[in-house]
């Protein structure tokens, strides 16, 4: 049975809570916190509640640390679990600097642990589709790729962490580092990014980006969005493969190839699982946290989410919030 401990209890915590009770061989055997609301939940999840993860570790039995908290204080919490020698789970972003995230894994190497960065984008059915058909080659070489990343402003958080650039990274590091995670792991490190940025007067952040990314002869675009209007969230992609194109009109996948019936992919999830927050029930978490579980008993890193991949993608980011 493996026990984890949840370090932060808020919003992620909760969700991954509600998942880890339909995954088999794992329960969640504690809490670690310092918010009311992190002493409110472990007393309605009925399990112990401690201040710090060293001391949370040292009075249980703790296998693998699930780190929920806000981005800034993720190293942090990430480093204590791991100088503790537990296999961590923490949230995106890791770090929002490419030196914090390779002290991390390396830390972990020392240690002989994983650490598993929670990019949940890579295990969703459309993900699963899309890699399937970049890797086999079944419509030949992709040609071009767009990826859009939209919502409006989120004043859940209005004066909050998340509008700090030192504490969050913005909008770069909480909603483009999903698509740029997916574009990373299809096609690698890009040799030429470039961008472009708006705000509205007074704004103290960007609030939308155009990015372009540069693979050899493959371009990839991408746009991201914190809209100061009431635009619905949206998430799409379109991939020009040689012999048809794929699209996620973000409901269903569907492929135009030439001369053909387009084909519909199946991408229902076979478990929703109610998140506890206001998210609709979904699959993602649960595949997202049985993936990492599995990977951890056997003390391996996980294939969808390699270290490379995930200290490619903060230099990028990094890259391009440090730009003028």
């Amino acid at each position: 049975m493996m026990r984890i401990g949840i370090v932060g209890a808020g919003g992620m915590g909760t969700v991954h809570r509600s998942n880890y009770a339909h995954i088999d061989g794992c329960q969640v055997a504690a809490v670690a916190g310092k918010s009311a609301a992190d002493w409110e939940r472990a007393k309605e999840w009925g399990v112990p509640m401690y201040d710090t993860i060293s001391e949370m570790v040292r009075s249980e039995s703790i296998d693998l640390v699930d780190i929920c908290t806000p981005t800034f204080l993720h190293k942090q919490h990430v480093m204590e679990s791991l100088e503790l020698g537990k296999h961590t789970i923490v949230e995106k972003p890791v770090a929002l600097h490419k030196k914090d995230a390779e002290e991390m894994f390396s830390l972990a190497g020392e240690k002989g642990v994983q650490l598993y960065v929670a990019q949940v984008l890579q295990f969703t059915k459309e993900a699963e589709v899309l890699r399937g058909l970049v890797r086999s080659g079944e419509y030949g070489p992709v040609l071009d790729a767009s990826f859009e990343r939209l919502t409006a402003c989120p004043r859940w958080s209005k004066d909050g962490w998340l509008f700090d650039r030192e504490k969050s990274g913005l909008l770069p590091f909480d909603l483009h580092i999903h698509d740029l995670d997916i574009i990373v792991s299809l096609f690698g490190r890009p040799d030429d990014i470039s961008f472009t940025r708006c705000a509205g007067r007074g704004r103290s952040y960007h609030e939308q980006y155009r990015f372009q990314y540069r693979f050899g002869k493959l371009n990839v675009c991408a746009e991201a969005a914190w809209f100061h209007a009431d635009f619905p969230f949206t998430a799409r992609w379109r991939v020009y493969f040689e012999n048809a194109v794929v699209v996620n009109d973000g409901t269903h996948v569907t492929a135009y190839p030439f001369d053909h019936e387009p084909r519909v992919f199946d991408t229902e999830d076979k478990i929703k699982i109610p998140t506890g927050i206001n998210v609709p029930p979904t699959g993602w978490y649960f595949s997202e946290l049985s993936h990492f579980i599995r990977c951890a008993e056997q003390g391996v890193p996980s294939p969808l989410v390699s270290r490379q991949q995930v200290i490619t993608v903060i230099e990028l980011l990094e890259t391009i919030s440090e730009a003028l």
